[in-house]
């Protein structure tokens, strides 16, 4: 649940300045339907959102009709946050190739067609397959939905529109949980866990009407050619580290699986080699190498990826921990997580209220510290309540995680961009975003892994021991962030266009 918190966050201001030629024909004359095209976009990120949080609600019912292991419960995530992160990279320069309008219609078309497909999946294999086409399709979409908003708003709107964002975000990223466990214990009309999947058909119907009536038709002059090869590159390698890395444990660890994972550092440096090579023939990379000369980017990377990997994980292993080992229902599982959920939205309205602008990296240190508490809490929690635990008992400790979730993500993306160059400013925020949902899939891969690795009995005992282990992986993780945060610098340090070390001075500690 907290990633899709997290994605909503982040994304929409990050992608937004991502687009070459922002505002250039919007500042002339505002286009007339924008709000309506602005309610396109936001439907079409309410469906990604509620599709990245509904299947750890679901995991368990889904397991048990159609079988799979526990490892089903991962696919269903990582493979949709791997194909998200993969796609993210190219996903807006193919709007500027083929018109943000067109892609984003084949991207909602090819959503809600994955969705439909994911709702009559008969066996684990097909359902894993349309999570990932899901994934892919909505990488294509959201991107050029957000394009469109910074094309059609003038420049003192944009603000006023992003802005919109937060609350509608927030709204679903509480809701979605139990939306989906809502729908999965009233068995509408006998579909069960299917009914989290259909809901995008009316929703995506209304995105793609809209599209068509209210998208305009533009193609940005910058367009560029794709770096097929690099994308290739960079699927390859994400794939060869998340896939043994769930499937191993299952089947012992066999040694292919650490040659797969070697594989993938071996194919992540072959893709920077690549990259670097492509720039100086003067090519269009990717992503630009000389990103990674920026401390304050290579910083946020590192550590978004770590804080990603705790949250998403740690949503993963708590949701099957309540209905596989404590029997909850899906719904009452939903609820259970509304604490964080409320946690987060308090969060961010403390940061919105000037806390973040005042506090800079310091708000982040606060923030990750906020839920490195609440795991330990938690952790607490367990040790000393009575087995079943009951949702009271946790909503604490969870309130404190949702707080401090709130307290990193406000200031994050700011701070980790302000050091861009304007140039680089698509290439930055793509794979910012896309490391995003990596961490995401990794979290998913990683915990559950050693969740399930660590798991021995049926017990509820057996269950509640198991999550106390795990838990102290998410705990190291906030504090691993905690320690990588200093590689950021205090305050979001703006770079001066033109300079190609203009970053320099926002180095950790100015």
């Amino acid at each position: 649940m907290s990633t899709g918190a997290a994605g909503s966050a982040g994304a929409p201001g990050a992608k937004a300045s991502a687009e070459p030629g922002a505002g250039t024909r919007a500042a002339d004359a505002p286009y007339r339907w924008r709000w309506a095209a602005f309610t396109v976009v936001l439907i079409a990120s309410v469906m990604d959102l509620l599709d990245s949080l509904v299947t750890n609600v679901a995991g368990p019912a889904i397991r048990a009709d159609l079988g799979g292991g526990s490892t089903l419960i991962q696919w269903l995530g990582s493979g949709y946050t791997l194909a998200m992160a993969v796609g993210l990279i190219t996903g807006g320069r193919l709007g500027d190739v083929y018109g943000r309008r067109r892609m984003f219609l084949l991207g909602a078309l090819g959503f809600t067609t994955a969705s439909v497909l994911c709702s009559i999946a008969t066996v684990p294999g097909e359902l894993i397959a349309f999570r990932i086409a899901q994934g892919a399709f909505g990488a294509i979409m959201l991107p050029q939905g957000l394009g469109v908003i910074t094309e059609v708003f003038p420049p003192q709107e944009i603000a006023a529109a992003f802005g919109a964002f937060g609350p509608f975000m927030g709204i679903s990223s509480v809701a979605g949980p139990v939306l989906a466990g809502w729908l999965i214990d009233a068995d509408y009309f006998g579909t069960g866990w299917r009914m989290i999947f259909l809901i995008n058909l009316p929703l995506g119907l209304i995105a793609i009407g809209g599209a068509v009536a209210f998208l305009p038709r533009t193609r940005t002059v910058t367009a560029s050619r794709l770096d097929i090869p690099g994308a290739v590159l960079a699927a390859a390698a994400s794939a060869l580290l998340v896939y043994p890395v769930v499937e191993g444990r299952t089947l012992g660890w066999p040694p292919w699986t650490f040659a797969l994972i070697a594989a993938s550092a071996a194919t992540f440096a072959a893709f920077g080699w690549f990259e670097t090579r492509k720039q100086r023939a003067g090519g269009e990379p990717l992503i630009i190498p000389a990103l990674f000369r920026k401390p304050a980017f290579t910083g946020g990377l590192v550590s978004g990826l770590a804080f990603f990997t705790a949250i998403t994980g740690f949503s993963l292993v708590l949701t099957v921990y309540l209905q596989i080992g404590l029997g909850y229902s899906p719904l009452k599982a939903g609820l259970t997580a509304l604490p964080q959920a409320a946690g987060a939205v308090a969060g961010f309205i403390a940061s919105g209220a000037g806390l973040a602008s005042r506090l800079g990296r310091t708000c982040i240190h606060i923030g990750t510290a906020t839920m490195a508490a609440g795991v330990l809490a938690v952790i607490l929690t367990l040790n000393v309540a009575v087995i079943p635990v009951t949702p009271w008992e946790l909503a604490p400790a969870l309130a404190v995680m949702g707080i401090g979730l709130g307290l990193v993500l406000a200031p994050f993306f700011d701070i980790v961009l302000a050091g861009v160059e304007p140039h680089e400013t698509g290439s930055a925020s793509g794979t910012l975003t896309a490391v995003q949902q990596f961490g995401s899939s990794l979290g998913i891969a990683v915990m559950g892994s050693i969740f399930f690795g660590l798991l021995a009995g049926t017990t509820r005992a057996a269950f509640t021991a198991t999550l106390r282990q795990t838990l102290w992986v998410a705990a190291g993780l906030q504090i691993l962030t905690f320690a990588l945060a200093f590689l950021l610098p205090r305050k979001a340090t703006r770079a001066t266009p033109g300079h190609p070390d203009s970053s320099h001075d926002a180095k950790a500690g100015t």
